[in-house]
């Protein structure tokens, strides 16, 4: 069925592919906290171990909430390992497992580039979609990671 919700079938389309791309980058930075939970250790073992945790608890919803929005849309979710690697723009670094600085500074830098990629497409689908709801919904996003790159920079300082 075709939506009738006052944005156009084309907004609709560049929002839905946003969200994707959103949703792949979100998927990454989870895939890695969870390796850097698991993998974590010294001195402040307990402390990163937990911190990590929270964070991929925290981006647990956001996924979700990314794939709800996606569908509200009228598009179907990605959900393979396949088209998130695709799309994201996140790197990984398959076989290594860096010391736990620079686990925070490589999550840091994860972090900031979601933002400045979040900040861009708020943009986009304020201005050029239409899509007050999607804009809404991606700037909230771009708070909790504001937030947690926060986190993450003050181990660094």
């Amino acid at each position: 069925m075709k939506l009738q919700i006052g944005i156009t079938q084309e907004h609709l389309k560049n929002s839905i592919s946003i969200l994707s791309s959103t949703l792949a980058n979100e998927m990454t930075l989870y895939i890695k906290l969870r390796k850097f939970h698991w993998n974590v250790s010294g001195e402040s073992f307990m402390e990163l171990h937990k911190l990590f945790e929270g964070q991929y608890t925290q981006l647990e919803k956001s996924i979700d909430e990314v794939a709800e929005r996606i569908s509200k849309l009228g598009g179907k979710t990605i959900g393979t390992m396949k088209e998130f690697s695709d799309l994201t723009i996140l790197k990984e670094s398959p076989n290594h497992y860096p010391s736990q600085k620079d686990m925070i500074k490589e999550l840091l830098e994860d972090h900031e580039t979601v933002i400045v990629h979040l900040r861009k497409d708020v943009d986009v689908s304020a201005e050029e979609n239409k899509d007050a709801g999607t804009a809404d919904f991606l700037t909230g996003l771009m708070e909790a990671h504001e937030t947690m790159a926060w986190t993450l920079r003050r181990y660094l300082e």
